[in-house]
């Protein structure tokens, strides 16, 4: 977590209350007593009450001992709601600079719950607050960290909050930025918005980005980012004058990918097309026709500055063993190795190995610890299972039972057998509509009704079909926004690039859909490579989810949830935050 701007403060705030522990009484009713493990054991003894305020008194004296990690276990583990308000406001004190100085993210956000019943002075809320919104934005939860710190930025005028505070807000899609928008009508707050609004309006035209934020400070002249642009703004600036104009791209006109292919340059061209803002030319070369060399010297040869493709994974694969692409480039598909080498070589594709292992973080968030896999017997199964497991032991859960089904067989015996024995507490699902839809029926024959299931997005058609996706009701499952406009976004209005959507909705085969979106975000993608080279954690809100290159160069894809009801896809939030009391 980032240096706090009064952390200096904090920490001065905290050792008075620290060495108040040592020498008040009458704080807890207290034993005189320095040695912490005297006083844990004397808590076991004592009744809630009294156990509490001694637990607490445990961990102070370790924190002042230098023994941080034991503090903060026990702080994080004593019930703060048998805290009278003095020793609670202590305790939150000591858990938050405890979970700062540790790593602990999530021990700052439980210390910081409840901060209006605390008893502090102006100096502790706001330090709080500020650690709080950090905290939050550490474990991906942009819109209550974007709230927590504006908060703090309309007492405090503080600059030194620009960087986090525009961190939050480029994590938001359109709907939770107009919803902040909506919800707080203060100058700063709407300041903030539209800056945002202003930025991701820009494509990748550097020289029209900053004339409309010139044109946005002229407005907002005293909002504290008119004062000082975030960090990631003013790296764009260095890019002026590298705004990619040429793009080539390498997509096979033959062979077993040719169908896939022509799907995604449907929506390259159609984005191409519909962009006003986009002054760039393509350049279509076949890619079954020439080996990737050949094929790079002709993209030279015609002034492409990027290159967009290839899309078989053997030749991606090739390319990420490379040091260095001759082009910027974005492959369309992903690599076999375990990350990509090549300097300027990103990747992107519709990865169903992405979605298992956020099915698993979010499995993991609403409070599930055993998991069920039931997927497919074939290579493809067997990818999305690993990653999935992987993802899922990585954050601490257990497996109890993995399950590989015949696609062609009934779901009957593969679904009883994936709940058999120890029984879990979720069933991670990888099927194609028509399997998918008997397994709900079937935990329910056997006896677990309950039982949350998570899913890829492959169990939805994309079409609306309430009556045979009835018996998916209660079934959580993760998709592109434009599958899902509704859940996603809200409607379709809001959906990123809304006009490329309509066009080709009307157009396309549903079968092909989600390949013309990742065609629409590849094009978008490309004309921003030289800004994904440049500012660290850069995001894009596309048609095919957020797009967040991590540091190997390949593209992850955060999803929106859904969850079907009367066989319909509906929204799903984050638990806590907007008061979805539906959630698992």
């Amino acid at each position: 977590m980032g240096n706090l701007t009064r952390g200096l403060v904090a920490y001065a705030l905290l050792a008075l209350l620290l060495a108040g522990c040592a020498t008040r009484p009458g704080i807890v009713e207290r034993v005189i007593d320095e040695d912490p493990d005297r006083l844990l054991a004397q808590a076991e003894q004592q009744a809630p009450d009294q156990a509490a305020r001694t637990r607490l008194e445990a961990a102070t004296i370790l924190a002042r001992q230098g023994d941080r990690t034991q503090a903060l276990e026990i702080a994080m583990a004593l019930a703060d709601d048998r805290l009278p308000a003095e020793p609670r406001t202590r305790w939150a004190l000591l858990l938050a600079d405890l979970g700062e100085s540790e790593g602990n993210p999530a021990a700052v956000i439980r210390a910081t719950e409840n901060l209006d019943a605390l008893a502090l002075n102006r100096e502790q809320a706001l330090t709080l607050r500020e650690q709080r919104g950090l905290a939050l934005l550490e474990e991906e939860q942009p819109a209550a960290a974007a709230e927590a710190l504006l908060r703090v930025q309309a007492v405090t005028d503080d600059e030194a909050l620009n960087d986090a505070i525009w961190r939050a807000l480029a994590g938001l899609d359109g709907r939770r930025l107009s919803r902040l928008g909506e919800s707080r009508d203060d100058a700063l707050t709407q300041g903030w918005v539209t800056l945002a609004e202003t930025v991701r309006s820009g494509g990748g035209d550097i020289e029209r980005l900053f004339r409309r934020l010139d044109d946005w400070r002229e407005r907002h002249p005293r909002h504290p980012a008119a004062r000082r642009l975030p960090a990631d703004l003013l790296a764009l600036r260095e890019l002026s004058g590298q705004e990619v104009r040429h793009i080539a791209v390498l997509l096979p006109e033959s062979g077993p990918l040719s169908r896939i292919a022509g799907a995604i340059a449907a929506g390259i061209r159609t984005r191409h097309r519909l962009a006003q803002d986009a002054d760039v030319r393509l350049s279509f070369l076949d890619s079954a026709a020439a080996p990737l060399e050949a094929l790079y010297r002709e993209a030279e040869n015609r002034g492409a500055q990027v290159v967009l493709g290839p899309l078989d994974k053997g030749s991606v694969s090739a390319l990420e063993r490379g040091e260095r692409v001759p082009l910027p480039t974005l492959a369309l598909n992903y690599g076999e190795g375990e990350r990509n080498r090549a300097n300027g070589l990103f990747q992107y594709g519709l990865s169903a190995e992405d979605e298992a292992r956020q099915a698993a973080r979010r499995a993991w968030g609403d409070g599930h610890r055993r998991a069920a896999l039931l997927v497919p017997d074939n290579d493809w199964g067997r990818r999305v299972g690993e990653a999935f497991w992987d993802e899922w032991q990585a954050q601490g859960g257990e497996v109890t039972n993995a399950v590989r089904y015949n696609p062609e067989a009934a779901a009957t015996e593969s679904t009883r057998r994936a709940i058999a024995n120890a029984r879990p507490d979720l069933l991670f699902l990888l099927a194609l509509p028509d399997y998918a839809r008997q397994v709900p029926p079937t935990l329910d024959y056997y006896g677990a009704p309950e039982l949350p299931v998570y899913a890829t997005s492959h169990l939805f058609s994309g079409q609306l079909e309430p009556r045979l996706d009835a018996d998916l009701d209660d079934v959580l499952f993760l998709d592109i926004p434009w599958q899902i406009p509704d859940a996603a976004v809200g409607g379709e209005e809001a959906l990123p690039y809304a006009e490329s959507y309509r066009r080709l909705r009307e157009e396309s085969d549903p079968n092909l859909f989600r390949l013309h979106a990742m065609g629409v975000d590849a094009f978008e993608l490309a004309r921003r490579l030289p800004q994904l080279q440049a500012v660290a954690g850069s995001e894009l809100h596309g048609a095919t989810g957020t797009l967040r290159p991590r540091p190997d160069g390949r593209v992850e894809r955060l999803l929106p949830w859904a969850r079907f009801v009367n066989g319909v896809p509906q929204p799903v939030l984050i638990p806590g935050l907007f008061g979805d009391d539906r959630a698992p």
